[in-house]
């Protein structure tokens, strides 16, 4: 592929985008390309060099932010007309609360996911809290009569530790995973906003 194709290519993945941002890419892409043939590379290869135009995409569409996106997509191509106005304002009963459903439910989304995520580090803090309580405990108890009250505290407090150590490694990567999934509903929602082809 050489660089007209590939920055034709780019243009059309990221139809959708704002023209100045698209432009912007564009002239990024562009340069680059121009710098690595001027280091020694064929064109061919400088384009291969800077890789799949879908990942060029994704990366361009997730530092895109999500209000610039919306605002790229409601602005109007041409001057609306007096009959398209009238229908946007009679239809407005209808398009608005869909619209203001579909962000509930998607903000919902985001709180039931963080919310069980914080409701599981408050499990480990409990868990590490236990544990604390179980070895204190333990040293409070030592020098007196109560020795075997003392083991029994020490013994609790080291099974706590060791659910907190456990329970600590598999909430953080259920976290990192949650951090996953939110990244790809982002994602997935700025992708709406563009052609199909760059859904991936």
């Amino acid at each position: 592929m050489n660089k007209f194709e590939f920055l034709a290519l780019l243009r059309e993945r990221l139809e959708g985008l704002p023209k100045e941002d698209i432009e912007k890419s564009l002239d990024y892409y562009s340069e680059m390309i121009d710098d690595s043939v001027e280091d020694g590379l064929t064109e061919a290869a400088a384009v291969s060099a800077i890789g799949p135009v879908d990942e060029i995409v994704s990366q361009i569409l997730m530092e895109t932010s999500l209000p610039k996106l919306v605002k790229a997509k409601v602005k109007p191509q041409k001057a609306l007309r007096i009959w398209e106005i009238v229908l946007l304002v009679l239809g407005s009963p209808v398009w608005i609360p869909l619209l203001l459903a579909a962000g509930c439910i998607v903000l919902s989304l985001y709180i039931v996911l963080w919310s069980g995520i914080i409701v599981l580090y408050a499990g480990v803090v409990s868990c590490a809290a236990g544990a604390a309580g179980g070895v204190f405990g333990a040293a409070a108890l030592a020098g007196t009569s109560h020795f075997f009250q003392a083991v029994l505290f020490l013994g609790g407090g080291l099974i706590f530790v060791g659910i907190t150590i456990l329970f600590s490694l598999g909430v953080n990567q259920i976290a990192k995973g949650a951090a996953i999934l939110s990244k790809q509903i982002l994602f997935g929602i700025k992708a709406c906003f563009i052609r199909k082809e760059t859904v991936l």
